[in-house]
């Protein structure tokens, strides 16, 4: 059937951009952003690496102290990072 109706390019890009897997994929890349809003500067500076695969994050601190706290905040924090993302990317968080 062929469309009669024009629409306007913002509108197209909206709808684009709210379906779920596109959105999932835009979230994961401003996963490292993201991830400083929620732990803050200081934290992210200790933060060597972040990787999300199938759902899991994978987070690589380099002070123990900072990556015990934040194993003790592992829920609290996997909850933020879906709240800030618009989007539940984040199934699991594993610090290591």
């Amino acid at each position: 059937m062929r469309r009669t109706d024009p629409k306007p390019v913002g509108d197209i890009f909206d709808e684009l951009f709210r379906s779920p897997d596109i959105a999932a994929k835009i979230a994961e890349g401003y996963l490292p952003d993201t991830w400083r809003e929620v732990v803050g500067n200081r934290v992210a500076d200790m933060t060597s690496q972040i990787r999300l695969q199938h759902g899991t994050l994978y987070v690589h601190v380099v002070s123990s102290v900072v990556r015990s706290e934040l194993m003790l905040q592992r829920e609290a924090l996997r909850i933020a990072l879906n709240n800030r993302s618009r989007v539940p990317i984040v199934n699991k968080l594993v610090i290591k």
